[in-house]
């Protein structure tokens, strides 16, 4: 894997601040009496900023179908739905307790739901869609933020939808107003992000790495 980096500066022009909390919780009883059950593997973001209609990148059989295709910080997440699309793409099984704790551990948590519309045009609440994409950052919160697992259900490939969603990602992350914006990709992948504006190795910085034993 190779470190790539981007500037805020890059992409400030399309940015507009929405909200400074990032605070997230995973949903609970509100009273100790309470016999409400919890799903154990609900993840719930609490974040202001407001959910992206990305409607262009819909495929026309979707779109046809009345479904769009909605970017979102603040919708739950399902972990159970996440490693589907790990599953779906390939990679290696994780426990499900542990992607919940970098869920919740995350800065931002940016997910893509295929979402229904109806004949009036009213669009669904994107939770109660189909989570066909999602990816998360970790931050400093001032200078520094990290992309980690960006993924894209394999049947929604190809459609741009991968691009929207870190694009998307970086707007969110600037009007939060962190400075930087790096991450990790595979030699395969370099000139799609590339293409976005990310430069591998900036000023001679490398990425080093330390696999204890």
């Amino acid at each position: 894997s190779a470190s790539w980096t981007s500037s805020s500066s890059s992409f400030a022009s399309g940015a507009r601040a929405r909200a400074s909390s990032s605070a997230r919780d995973v949903t609970s009883s509100s009273s100790p009496s309470s016999a409400t059950m919890v799903d154990p593997y609900a993840y719930v973001q609490s974040d202001k900023e407001l959910d992206v209609v990305l409607g262009p990148y819909a495929s026309k059989a979707a779109l046809a179908a009345g479904t769009t295709v909605v970017f979102s910080t603040t919708a739950s997440v399902d972990v159970l739905e996440v490693e589907r699309l790990c599953d779906a793409v390939g990679w290696p099984s994780r426990p499900r307790r542990k992607i919940k704790r970098a869920l919740e551990n995350s800065f931002m948590v940016a997910t893509l739901y295929e979402v229904d519309v109806d004949a009036s045009g009213a669009r669904g609440e994107t939770n109660t869609g189909r989570l066909i994409g999602c990816a998360r950052a970790t931050s400093d919160h001032v200078f520094n933020a990290t992309l980690w697992d960006i993924i894209v259900d394999p049947a929604y490939q190809g459609q741009g939808l991968g691009k929207a969603m870190v694009m998307q990602m970086i707007r969110a992350i600037i009007a939060r107003d962190v400075a930087n914006v790096t991450l990790f990709a595979d030699e395969d992948v370099l000139p799609f992000y590339r293409a976005m504006g990310f430069v591998s190795d900036p000023e001679g910085i490398k990425g080093m790495f330390l696999y204890p034993s």
